[in-house]
């Protein structure tokens, strides 16, 4: 049983897809959305195995939608435009089914879910770390077997593990599909320091510094102590007054 949310703009586009859902009854409709915002909050209410997206609606675009979900579902986006099916593709989607589109086009979409059904959206963890500005306020990180998405305003610290970086909140870790070199690029140098070629550290989160003879520990709110390597150390005069 796979649990639905229809999101598009048009009530003809929302109905087409209820009528051809109906012939599959391991498909279960939980309610359906008109613009981005309601979307955004259905999904992250409801938490379905599957969405069929809208692209191009009021307010919030269906991949604005994407960015903004605690849990990301498998995707199936339907459109009247076909420009966005590269993209689309960038971030795993399941099928995209161009309007108008047919039962018979409608049920090959739905074989693919059937096919896919164990190939979760992970790849959007490297194709969403917001976009939204300059720096992102928000990452998308894996969690057991799904991804969820974390405020960056939370995050404590974030340390390397081999090719991937765990991202710590408090007590929990997440792994995120970049490598911390990539993060430091990314994420807003003024609030994340790297202080080791394992370690980038939240400035909001330190408690306090330790200074040694020849080096420094970093101890941060949640109570964890991070090693300042000496080829990192100018990072770290820089914010002494």
């Amino acid at each position: 049983m796979k649990k639905v949310i229809i999101v598009d703009d048009e009530a003809s586009g929302r109905q087409l897809i209820k009528e051809y859902l109906q012939n599959y009854k391991d498909l279960i409709l939980l309610g359906e959305a008109n613009n981005g915002v309601d979307a955004v909050k259905l999904i992250n209410e409801f938490k379905p195995d599957l969405v069929f997206l809208d692209i191009q609606m009021p307010g919030m675009t269906g991949f604005d939608v994407l960015t903004h979900l605690e849990e990301l579902p498998q995707i199936i986006f339907s459109t009247a435009y076909d420009q966005y099916a590269l993209k689309a593709f960038e971030v795993h989607a399941i099928d995209y089914l161009l309007k108008p589109y047919t039962k018979k086009r409608f049920k090959t979409s739905i074989e693919k879910l059937y096919n896919n059904s164990n190939n979760k959206v992970r790849p959007l963890a490297e194709s969403l770390l917001l976009e939204e500005s300059q720096y992102p306020k928000r990452i998308l990180v894996q969690s057991q077997n799904k991804l969820v998405t974390l405020s960056l305003e939370d995050v404590v610290r974030i340390e390397a593990y081999g090719d991937y970086s765990k991202i710590i909140v408090n007590d929990y870790s997440y792994l995120s599909n970049y490598g911390i070199s990539t993060l430091e690029e990314k994420l807003n140098n003024n609030i994340f320091i790297r202080v080791h070629r394992s370690s980038i550290i939240n400035l909001n989160k330190v408690k306090e510094l330790n200074k040694y003879t020849k080096s420094y520990d970093v101890t941060m709110l949640n109570g964890d102590v991070v090693r300042v390597s000496r080829g990192y150390m100018d990072n770290i005069k820089k914010l002494m007054f």
